[in-house]
C-alpha cells in the first residue's frame, strides 16, 4: 500500500473532491456533446474550440477518486476525436457523474 498523504482525508475533503469531480465531469460531458454536434454539422471551428475546452477540463479531474473505466475514457479523449466517439464518451461521463453521491 502506498500512502501519499500523512494524514487521512477528512469527510469534508472527500465531499469537496467528489463535488468538484462531479461538476468537472458534467462540464466535460457537455463540452464533448458540443464537439459531437459541431463535427456532425460540419462546424469544425466550433468543434475545435470545445475540444480544446474538453482537453483543458480533463486535466482538472481528480483521477485518484474516480472509477478505473472513467480513467480509461479520459485517456481516450485526444485531439483526433470523431463525432461518434465524442458523443459516446459524453454519455458515459454524464451517466457516471450522475451517480456520484455527495453525502
Amino acid at each position: 500500500m502506498i500512502i501519499t498523504n500523512t494524514t487521512p482525508y477528512t469527510k469534508e475533503e472527500i465531499k469537496k473532491v467528489s463535488m468538484e469531480n462531479k461538476l468537472i465531469l458534467e462540464s466535460l460531458a457537455s463540452d464533448l456533446k458540443r464537439v459531437a454536434l459541431g463535427l456532425q454539422r460540419g462546424s469544425n471551428a466550433m468543434a475545435r474550440r470545445f475540444l480544446a475546452e474538453a482537453l483543458q477540463r480533463k486535466k482538472e479531474v481528480h483521477t485518484k477518486k474516480i472509477a478505473l473505466y472513467v480513467k480509461n475514457i479520459l485517456s481516450r479523449i485526444t485531439l483526433n476525436l470523431d463525432a461518434e466517439d465524442a458523443l459516446m464518451y459524453s454519455t458515459l461521463l454524464q451517466n457516471y457523474a450522475k451517480q456520484i453521491s455527495i453525502k
